[in-house]
């Protein structure tokens, strides 16, 4: 078994990998979302923070039985890195992820990291690896859920967003199709901003965004992924005030299927029912510009009270498995 790594752009290693990734979700996310071969070939070439991917190539079978990508953050939790790690289902057990593991401690340690951290499906093969590894399981735990729209009751949505407009008389809403305009991007930022009120693992620092870093980083990676990005955002009338902002992802490859990729709403403006002011509206236009979406998949952390009971209120419904955060620090990893 050999460990190499990625290094440019390879048409049979990138299929390779999102072979793997396939057949991985087969047995350990059956129901969840498609993942489109465009996302595999971005998180192995164009990765918003820095990385490293690395194979396990097995020259007697034949071609690459495992992979690994580990993040190494530049700005915020700058001593951990970010692991994932595919192994072929029929190669498991096999000692496969235990090398790709160390050969990543490795990689992270010299980077000066001192911990690992990585998500994984409860109750799966990524959960076992993760506790045979050593690993700790954090409080973080994530629910994602489904929304099928097909299976809405007729006209629940508009009696949802006629309730919530009634606490919200105070604003107006504004929405637009890709990018934010330029003179609403100072506003977005501060939306995203209040995201970090959101439950997050004890010790992992939420990302802190600017103008800058949404075109760099938010907007680059959908241009790359070639996502089509709505946007829904409430305004207070006294002030202008951007105060809740919901966004949804439609995938190109897989017109059927939407990611709901943030929703939230100021500090100073919460308690009027914005979040579900905005999502409802945003369902009720994705109804006209989407007519092929047929499921909205999101996900919160468990703890996330608020989030949650709002997207039951729309219609979601669990989408097993859920994923756990696992860490370990660098020098526990068996090497």
């Amino acid at each position: 078994m050999r460990v190499v790594q990625w290094t440019g752009p390879d048409p049979e290693v990138t299929k390779a990998c999102y072979d793997l990734i396939q057949a991985a979700n087969a047995v350990d996310d059956p129901f969840g979302p498609p993942v489109s071969a465009r996302k595999v070939r971005y998180w192995l070439e164009q990765a918003i923070e820095p990385a490293e991917t690395w194979f396990a190539v097995d020259d007697a079978r034949g071609g690459v039985q495992g992979w690994c990508h580990v993040v190494l953050p530049a700005q915020e939790n700058t001593d951990r890195g970010y692991l994932s790690v595919v192994v072929h289902p029929e190669r498991r057990r096999q000692g496969i992820g235990s090398e790709l593991l160390s050969h990543a401690a490795r990689r992270a340690a010299e980077n000066g990291r001192t911990g690992l951290g990585g998500w994984a499906f409860l109750g799966a093969g990524s959960e076992e690896f993760a506790r045979r590894a050593g690993a700790s399981a954090t409080s973080l735990v994530g629910v994602r859920r489904i929304l099928r729209l097909g299976a809405l009751p007729d006209g629940q949505t508009a009696r949802l967003r006629a309730t919530a407009a009634k606490s919200a008389g105070a604003y107006t809403l504004l929405s637009w199709a890709g990018p934010a305009p330029d003179e609403r991007l100072d506003q977005v930022t501060s939306v995203f901003n209040a995201l970090n009120d959101a439950p997050h693992a004890e010790g992992h620092q939420r990302a802190t965004f600017d103008a800058q870093r949404i075109r760099d980083q938010i907007d680059a990676q959908r241009a790359a992924l070639g996502v089509r990005v709505y946007s829904f955002a409430a305004l207070h009338r006294a002030t202008g005030e951007m105060a809740a902002l919901t966004q949804v992802e439609v995938e190109q490859e897989f017109p059927g299927w939407a990611n709901q990729h943030m929703t939230a709403v100021t500090r100073e403006h919460r308690g009027h029912r914005l979040g579900l002011l905005v999502k409802t509206a945003m369902l009720q236009w994705l109804a006209e510009a989407e007519p092929r979406l047929e499921n909205i998949v999101t996900g919160n952390a468990a703890a996330n009270d608020h989030m949650i009971a709002i997207n039951e209120q729309l219609g979601y419904e669990v989408l097993e498995p859920r994923v756990r955060l696992y860490e370990m620090p660098v020098p526990a990893v068996p090497g």
